[in-house]
């Protein structure tokens, strides 16, 4: 299924402090940026999967504030994401802290049929001023000993990119 962003979103992968980036229970034969990273994310054949169990605490640092509009995830229906919560602005979580200790921005459970990649909203109002996103995968779909994602989609917008086109447009009127 084609991947459309809202009007008005980009796809923010642009915007991703790769050094920053980390994962935490990635295979080393499957890391995150075969998910995440563009061109290697459009190949089916490249995945994240987890390593030792079935989550993933994926940490996602941008290098200016987003707004964070809808996540795209595109998995294998056994062994993609199920439980998944979505956490903003925590520089160092712990997998402790994700499943018990913290209330997320919000928490999605995915159906088999939402991990073909196309965008979910999520609450806008709770991911205004993002600076990092941390992904926790919790479970996945069939309880399989490992979670697989072949393509992580974020979309939003710049917040410095909506106010300068607001104030030229401000600035346009005022001649």
């Amino acid at each position: 299924m084609a991947t459309s962003a809202a009007k008005g979103q980009t796809d923010l992968l642009d915007q991703i402090d790769w050094p920053s980036v980390e994962c935490l229970n990635e295979s080393s034969d499957h890391p995150v940026a075969n998910a995440l990273k563009q061109g290697y994310r459009d190949d089916d054949g490249l995945i994240l999967e987890s390593d030792a169990d079935e989550q993933i605490l994926l940490t996602v640092p941008f290098q200016q504030v987003v707004k964070l509009h809808s996540l795209g995830l595109k998995a294998p229906s056994d062994s993609g994401p199920k439980k998944v919560k979505l956490f903003t602005n925590r520089t160092s979580l712990g997998f402790s802290e994700a499943t018990d200790g913290l209330v997320p921005q919000q928490e999605i459970i995915f159906t088999p049929e939402q991990l073909d990649g196309t965008p979910i909203p999520l609450k806008y109002v709770k991911f205004q001023g993002v600076r990092s996103l941390t992904i926790f995968v919790e479970s996945n779909q069939e309880d399989e000993d490992t979670t697989k994602i072949q393509k992580i989609l974020l979309l939003g917008s710049t917040v410095e990119t909506t106010d300068m086109k607001a104030l030229k447009k401000v600035d346009e009127h005022q001649h």
